[in-house]
């Protein structure tokens, strides 16, 4: 007989009470080829005849049972045909309808392309809705019911309901396919406007408000539910169905752990050499640590801390510790202000800091000495600020504070020197006073030079300045402090119709703003001074001269230079001033013009000393003369004798280097300008700056009049006549065994890095973490490495990423190096370091960074060459022996090639070298998935995905994991140890259409 259709065929089956298996032998007779059955809609049909009376027909449903057994249909046909009925009073079809999902509900797959995966997720979403609304239905019935005294049919339905919810929703990989649904069916509403959805019209997806308006419905009924174990249960399932828009953010804190070794090193490192940084990186960084380490808040403040309190105890004396103080007390409170913003989302931060502030004041030995150091009750200080600053509540703060005085060491009051005021105190006021100096700056300098004079002499004695320059460091506005100086400095350079006392005031604000300028550049780094140069406007003389004349570290000056050669007449007329009058004049005196004529001075009298032509005593005088009223010039003067005394041959040198001393030394003579004494002190800081270097090259030493106080503690660490690589390894062996990195190794380490390179830096450095075969040392040096690699983060990932694990990875003979525990460890280590540099490269290198002249290790765009998104060479040649990945079998993904990922979906820069090194690296991460050889670098490349995936965010768009080929994902999925829903939804871009699909297939496949 024919068959015209499926309808029919059906019917002719039940009359004639055919068994299940001889239904489907006749079905494939009657509809020998072509269409499969999901597009005859088979499911549809079988339940559209089962479900016709009151009851379902037993032997139609058989029929379609059977069909799911057999893989007849798809699950999503079925889901899709089940989450269609809507007649929720005939309670048999419900039941048997419910039966039917129980059959399958928590073993969902999908074999078929792309495409079908995502139908799968939909008809989940829709069946999801389904349930819920036949939940809702029968919780209503079960109340009617209780009303008429008949509750156990109700009873019975509602259980079924919430059994087959429980049962489809304890699944992960169900919960990711909804997540995939719901993601899918947000991006139809946006590119689609609501209403219209083109894909919708065969294929009716619920959507996701739709299920939360009906848990709340739910919510509503079953709260006067008799039944505890029903209730409970169904808030089991309004639970597990909230958790899905955010599965993947839930990471367990290390609650086990006290000490956070990256986080106290980056505070250090901040502390002793980055004052000036702005904020809002070190908080970018500091959350970064904290998010990759799962540290706890209350832990991660109290790491903060004890880097504070370890920093004020062991700085230096002198401008350090300054720095220190104001890092702790001013800057410190900003940063966790800002942090606080950051945490908005979890509980009370004030919670957080009092009790970071009570496990603190349990290090009783620690505070003690602090106290001792700084000569106050430090924490009493640091309790105040934060509570100012809103960090603490009343409450906790008398509560601490009155602990703290408690357990203080009663000697520590008695042996405070009540004459010497305590840094901490005095840093707190400096702040305010910053304010109203720049204020006083602001004002017209013409009008009152003498109250701006007053001003400036009072910020000179003691260690005022060195004070307010802290302060202002701390709480970023040297740069404005500096900005007014350099203009202060360019209003003084010229003065017309003067009388003795205003010029004498005016050169006293030129030398005082000059040799301040200098000392912010040598204790801030010249950036704090650099203007950003805008077109049209004219260079100010103090920034001119220090970027052409002044000697810093690493720069190396040419004495025969254009800037140091000005017109003739105005060098032959300050010479004869002089040698020949007994003191400079300042009327009408151009200082600039002197300062920049002063170097050829010099030579000029150095020839006529060498030659004879003028004795000692007069260079004496002539030497004077140049220090006796402004300072400027004797700084300016040997700045050019220190790039000259360079050039000399060792034994031409003694002249300029006795003159260099004779500069050096104060002058004794009553007439001098005001606050003599002061200037000389900062001048001579400065002199002994600018020498340190050519001193050492030339082994001569020049004493310079001393304050008492080491005014280079950082400088010239590493001990003589040893090679490099056996400091670099000791001081690492050392930092490992203590545990942490004391401010002394970071400056070590940074001189390392500057002498040796980036490279030989980093390999030396991962050579040495590769030796530990302790599970817990080699975790301690991953978090030291991490935050010794903070001094130069950009550019010791490309090389580490670039060069270092692509030799370990593709050298057979490296391979064993890479067993766990120091291969765990490396991979841990490059993604802490990939992640940190990809986060911050679209921001600027900090100040520390940008003053480490470039040398990039080669030029990365002909090390990884990207033609047209091709892999590069190192690439070709690995896959060329391979078959091709497998590609995703859609039509849509046969287009992809094996290199394809979201970044180039996202169109990301490629000619950024980060972007080049990652985008090459997750190529050889793919083709090492691929090949047909297992080893070590295999297990090496799970335990970098591990890690990826412990250190996301909740979205990994934007994240490195967006250079990954998305064929990656399907060979990801046969690692049994990354072969979970959860993984695949964080390594793959759902913010795309391409990254569902392919997110659906490889979960659908599980």
């Amino acid at each position: 007989m024919k068959v015209v259709n499926l309808k029919q065929a059906i019917l002719q089956a039940w009359k004639e009470r055919w068994s299940d298996y001889q239904w489907a032998i006749n079905m494939k007779k009657f509809f020998p080829r072509g269409a499969t059955w999901d597009i005859l809609n088979l499911a549809d049909a079988l339940l559209e005849q089962a479900m016709i009376g009151p009851s379902p027909n037993p032997l139609i449903l058989s029929y379609l049972k059977y069909a799911i057994s057999s893989q007849m249909v798809s699950y999503s046909s079925v889901l899709t045909a089940i989450s269609k009925f809507d007649d929720f009073s005939r309670d048999l079809c419900v039941q048997a309808l419910l039966d039917i999902m129980d059959m399958f509900c928590d073993r969902l797959s999908c074999h078929g392309k792309a495409e079908e995966c995502i139908g799968l997720c939909r008809a989940l979403l829709s069946a999801l809705h389904w349930l819920l609304r036949c939940t809702a239905a029968s919780a209503e019935r079960l109340q009617e019911g209780l009303e008429a005294a008949t509750p156990a049919t109700g009873e019975k339905q509602l259980a079924l309901c919430l059994q087959c919810l429980e049962k489809t929703l304890s699944s992960t990989k169900n919960r990711a396919l909804l997540h995939i649904a719901r993601l899918e069916e947000a991006s139809l509403h946006t590119s689609q406007g609501l209403g219209q959805g083109g894909t919708r019209a065969n294929q009716p997806t619920a959507s996701w408000t739709a299920i939360e308006h009906c848990l709340l419905k739910l919510g509503e009924i079953l709260a006067n539910l008799s039944n505890p174990q029903l209730r409970s249960q169904a808030e089991q399932c309004g639970t597990l169905i909230r958790s899905i828009p955010t599965m993947l953010s839930v990471h367990s804190e290390q609650l086990h752990k006290t000490g956070f070794p990256t986080i106290h090193a980056l505070i250090l490192l901040e502390g002793t050499m980055n004052l000036t940084g702005e904020m809002q990186p070190l908080v970018e960084q500091l959350m970064m640590v904290k998010r990759m380490q799962h540290i706890p808040t209350p832990l991660f403040v109290l790491e903060i801390w004890k880097a504070c309190f370890v920093g004020l105890i062991e700085s230096p004396e002198g401008t350090q510790e300054l720095k220190w103080t104001a890092f702790t007390y001013l800057k410190i409170p900003q940063v966790l202000v800002k942090v606080k913003k950051y945490l908005h989302g979890e509980k009370d931060f004030t919670e957080d800091v009092n009790s970071a502030f009570e496990f603190l004041l349990k290090l009783t030995p620690l505070l003690d000495k602090a106290d001792q150091r700084c000569n106050c009750d430090c924490t009493n200080f640091l309790l105040q600020e934060c509570s100012k600053q809103g960090l603490l509540s009343e409450v906790n703060y008398a509560v601490l504070v009155g602990k703290r005085t408690a357990d203080r060491d009663p000697q520590l009051k008695s042996s405070e020197n009540a004459n010497i005021q305590p840094n901490p105190g005095l840093i707190l006021r400096a702040e305010p006073t910053v304010t109203n100096i720049l204020k006083t700056m602001d004002a017209d300098h013409s009008k009152s030079p003498e109250g701006l004079l007053g001003v400036l002499g009072h910020m000179l004695s003691g260690k005022s300045l060195d004070l307010l320059l802290a302060a202002a460091a701390a709480t970023g506005k040297l740069k404005s402090f500096a900005r007014k100086f350099i203009n202060l400095n360019e209003f003084t350079t010229h003065g017309s119709g003067e009388s003795t006392k205003t010029a004498s005031v005016r050169a006293l604000l030129f030398d005082i703003s000059f040799l301040m300028l200098c000392h912010v550049a040598q204790t801030y780094g010249s950036e704090v001074i650099l203007s950003e140069a805008s077109s049209g406007e004219e260079v100010p003389f103090f920034e001119t001269w220090m970027q052409t004349c002044m000697p810093e570290e690493g720069k190396i000056l040419n004495p025969d230079h254009p800037c140091f050669r000005p017109d003739s007449t105005k060098v032959e007329s300050l010479v004869a001033l002089l040698n020949n009058s007994s003191e400079m004049k300042l009327v009408q005196m151009k200082w600039h013009e002197a300062c920049l004529s002063i170097s050829a001075a010099i030579l000029e009298i150095l020839n006529a000393w060498e030659n004879g032509v003028l004795a000692f005593e007069s260079i004496q005088k002539i030497t004077d003369n140049i220090k006796g009223k402004v300072c400027s010039l004797a700084v300016c003067a040997v700045a050019w004798l220190v790039a000259h005394v360079r050039m000399l041959g060792l034994d031409e040198r003694e002249k300029s280097l006795q003159m260099i001393r004779q500069l050096a030394g104060p002058l004794y003579s009553e007439n001098t300008l005001q606050f003599y004494n002061e200037r000389v002190v900062i001048m001579n800081s400065i002199l002994e700056h600018m020498c340190a270097d050519v001193l050492q090259q030339t082994a001569t030493q020049i004493k310079f009049p001393s304050t008492g106080v080491d005014t280079m503690p950082y400088w010239n660490l590493l001990p003589p006549k040893r090679p490099i690589k056996e400091v670099l390894t000791d001081i690492f062996a050392k930092v490992l065994e203590r545990g942490w990195v004391d401010s002394r190794s970071i400056h070590i380490l940074d001189t390392l890095l500057h002498m040796g390179g980036v490279y030989w830096f980093c390999n030396n450095l991962i050579k040495e973490l590769l030796k530990e075969t302790r599970k817990e040392h080699t975790l301690r040096a991953v978090q030291l490495l991490y935050s010794i690699f903070c001094l130069d983060m950009q550019q010791v990932t490309l090389v580490l990423l670039g060069h270092i694990l692509p030799g370990l990875l593709t050298d057979s003979s490296k391979w064993h190096s890479l067993m766990d525990p120091p291969g765990t460890a490396l991979a841990k280590l490059a993604v802490w370091c990939a992640l940190s540099s990809y986060s911050t490269h679209k921001g600027q290198a900090s100040s520390r960074q940008k003053k480490r002249h470039r040398e990039d290790i080669e030029d990365y765009i002909s090390l990884f060459p990207v033609e047209d998104m091709q892999p590069s060479k190192l690439m070709r040649l690995l896959s060329s022996n391979e078959d091709d990945a497998n590609i995703l079998s859609s039509p849509t993904d046969r287009s992809m090639n094996s290199s394809l990922s979201a970044s180039q979906l996202h169109t990301v820069n490629m000619r950024d070298p980060l972007n080049r090194v990652l985008a090459n690296l997750f190529l050889l991460i793919s083709s090492i998935l691929g090949s047909r050889t297992a080893g070590p670098h295999t297990q090496f490349v799970q335990w970098f995905m591990e890690e990826c995936v412990d250190c996301l965010e909740q979205d990994s768009r934007g994240s490195i994991l967006q250079f990954m080929p998305f064929t990656t994902v399907s060979e990801l999925v046969k690692v049994s140890a990354m072969s979970s829903p959860k993984v695949v939804l964080a390594i793959t871009d759902l913010s795309l259409p391409l990254g569902r699909q392919v997110a659906a297939k490889a979960i659908a496949a599980l």
